[in-house]
């Protein structure tokens, strides 16, 4: 039998391939950069050839390492099949499932015990990663996301459209100071979503403000933390109007009345081929169901 490159040397070089980065995969993989590295070189050494173009912040693959991806990685995955199918005891099924954390919290949670009611059987492991969409296969058997573009190689379900609040403290509304106008903002912090930049730009053009530059602005990778930090004072969050209802905030209020569409939406994703896959299933009919 010809000599095969360590396991886990594949494993490292296809979540650096499909994340771009080394340190989100050593992150994913639980690795330190250095041990992720070397798993990189050793394959890279059994081939004999480099895979990769290395830049400052990121990892690229050269030509060779896409097709070694091409041809690698689907092999991977019917091993990872095989052992998930042999691995299955007493009926019991397992879901590895990518989800924000303040859809989990707020949309998520509160209806699971009706799916636990119908499926005993089926376990949720939860990953509370940004971008599951790019660690479908790998970490994550599906993902609840959100997005203004899904890879149309996934399959994908739009589970709601969205409308864009600026959401503040109470406080914000009162005395001689209070905003009221859209053009107030021109004097307070704004607080952006990392993942929804353009949330902003959208808003400002439905109030017919495409110009309005803001005291400053922060950018955040958590809704939970956005809200907390609107309702601390620290700025006014250009959020989802479902986050500011499903927080039910008393500290927090909607400070226009302004109708603005968002351009982001949920989505339910996952590979086309784990479509098949029961757990995935069963999960992506009943959310579909339960309107999540």
């Amino acid at each position: 039998m010809r000599r095969l490159p360590p396991l886990r040397a594949l494993e490292a070089f296809i979540r650096v391939a499909r994340l771009g980065s080394s340190k989100a995969a050593a992150a994913e993989l639980a690795l330190s950069a250095p041990a992720l590295s070397r798993r990189i070189k050793s394959l890279e050494d059994h081939i004999g050839k480099p895979l990769f173009e290395r830049r400052s912040q990121s990892m690229i693959l050269n030509e060779d390492g896409r097709l070694l991806l091409k041809t690698v990685a689907p092999a991977l995955d019917n091993i990872a099949d095989a052992v998930d199918q042999m691995t299955v005891s007493g009926g019991d099924m397992r879901l590895r499932l990518g989800v924000l954390p303040l859809f989990g919290a707020t949309r998520l949670l509160p209806k699971l015990p009706a799916l636990k009611k119908l499926y005993p059987k089926l376990h949720i492991d939860v990953d509370t990663s940004a971008h599951a969409e790019n660690i479908l296969g790998d970490a994550v058997d599906a993902a609840i996301i959100i997005s203004d573009n899904i890879d149309p190689n996934l399959y994908s379900v739009k589970l709601d459209s969205n409308k864009v609040y600026a959401i503040g403290s109470v406080e914000l509304t009162k005395g001689p100071n209070a905003i009221n106008r859209p053009e107030d903002l021109k004097n307070h912090n704004i607080l952006i979503h990392s993942n929804m930049t353009r949330a902003f730009d959208q808003w400002k053009e439905a109030v017919g403000l495409p110009d309005l530059e803001p005291a400053g602005i922060d950018h955040l990778d958590s809704g939970p933390l956005m809200l907390e930090a609107a309702a601390q004072g620290l700025g006014i969050a250009i959020m989802h109007g479902g986050h500011f209802s499903d927080a039910n905030d008393p500290r927090l209020v909607r400070l226009f009345d302004h109708d603005v569409d968002s351009p982001y939406s949920y989505w339910f994703v996952c590979r086309k081929r784990d479509k098949k896959n029961r757990a995935v299933r069963i999960f992506h009919d009943w959310v579909v169901k339960a309107g999540l």
